[in-house]
């Protein structure tokens, strides 16, 4: 099927190719006499003709798209962020290619070379890992991007969006030694990620702070961050020599899989041992019992990031900055007093 050019559009309409490109444009269609816009336009219509968003970003080195990242569409934490930040770039016309890397570096370096020959003009990132010399290398570069949910350790100042994770397992080990638990573990994710690896901190602060049994045998680490690592890494605890009556898990998937754990056993929740997530993605309220967990803002760290990527796109001299939006605690069925029995 033929797809009707700029160049038959502006030669049944009498005028030069780039007069119609203009009276095509929003952006410059008031450089055009209105009758001879209103022509073009009529013409454009007749033959069907719609722009190369690609071809124009290539002339003009402007798409009005970015990229984002994303670790796993799967997981449900990502949709509600991703919607934040779309909602903020679609309002002033830009638009976002979202890949997907399955947590594969090779994945993800294969998307960035694509979008980047996309002409995308800017990175979302929720795949930030600790150590990540490839978005070292774009901060190098001065590639405009921001970070959410994770940030990375390396030298290069890049600007990020994140939950205060410190503050939020602080409130979960609060709520528990209020409900008369004193002996509370922890499913860390990977530390890889700054996300697992200051919950797995911040834990261990908070049982130090609140006086109670912190050996490093409360703490047990998931590989990734699934239902099938936090069941593996429940049946280790579980397994073990420690006493608990809690466990506070480092997302609600690897709680989820501390559930699964729980029934296999024939343990009950809250009753023999009271669970705890984190993030408090969509729908965890549904399962049984409700989970407990600490909520993030979802929508409002993508829409923050949008933000700052546009920030940096209007003004590539501003100086990077970082954001820590604030945690709560959202108490559900999943948590009740502590069961003196598993004490022992």
């Amino acid at each position: 099927m033929h797809r009707a050019t700029l160049r038959e559009v502006a030669e049944r309409a009498g005028v030069h190719p780039a007069t119609a490109s203009r009276a095509l444009n929003a952006a410059t269609e008031s450089m055009v006499n209105a009758a001879t816009a209103a022509r073009i336009q009529k013409v454009a219509k007749e033959l069907g003709y719609s722009p190369n968003p690609i071809a124009r970003s290539l002339k003009t080195s402007r798409s009005s798209s970015i990229g984002l990242v994303i670790p796993d569409l799967t997981n449900p934490l990502f949709p509600p962020i991703v919607r934040g930040i779309e909602d903020v770039l679609r309002a002033v016309g830009y638009n976002a290619w979202i890949v997907n890397t399955d947590n594969q570096g090779d994945v993800e370096a294969a998307a960035v070379v694509s979008l980047r020959q996309r002409n995308v003009e800017g990175f979302v990132f929720a795949t930030a890992l600790l150590d990540h010399p490839l978005l070292e290398e774009l901060a190098a570069a001065s590639i405009p991007m921001v970070l959410v949910n994770r940030k990375t350790a390396g030298g290069a100042d890049i600007p990020s969006v994140t939950s205060d994770d410190a503050a939020g397992v602080a409130l979960a080990v609060k709520h528990l030694v209020d409900l008369g638990h004193r002996h509370i573990v922890h499913l860390a994710g990977p530390q890889d990620t700054s996300t697992g690896a200051t919950r797995r901190k911040a834990f261990r602060q908070a049982l130090e702070d609140n006086d109670l049994p912190h050996e490093s045998s409360r703490i047990t680490l998931c590989e990734t961050w699934s239902e099938e690592a936090g069941a593996h890494g429940m049946g280790v605890l579980l397994d073990s020599d420690t006493p608990f009556t809690a466990v506070i898990a480092g997302n609600d998937q690897l709680a989820l899989g501390a559930y699964d754990a729980l029934a296999e056993r024939g343990l009950r929740c809250p009753a023999d041992v009271s669970v705890v997530g984190f993030n408090d993605i969509p729908y965890i309220d549904k399962v049984f019992p409700p989970m407990t967990t600490v909520h993030i803002p979802h929508v409002e760290i993508g829409a923050e990031a949008g933000r700052l990527l546009l920030e940096q796109l209007n003004d590539p001299t501003r100086h990077p900055r970082s954001l820590l939006l604030p945690t709560t605690l959202v108490v559900r069925g999943s948590t009740g007093p502590a069961n003196p029995a598993r004490a022992a």
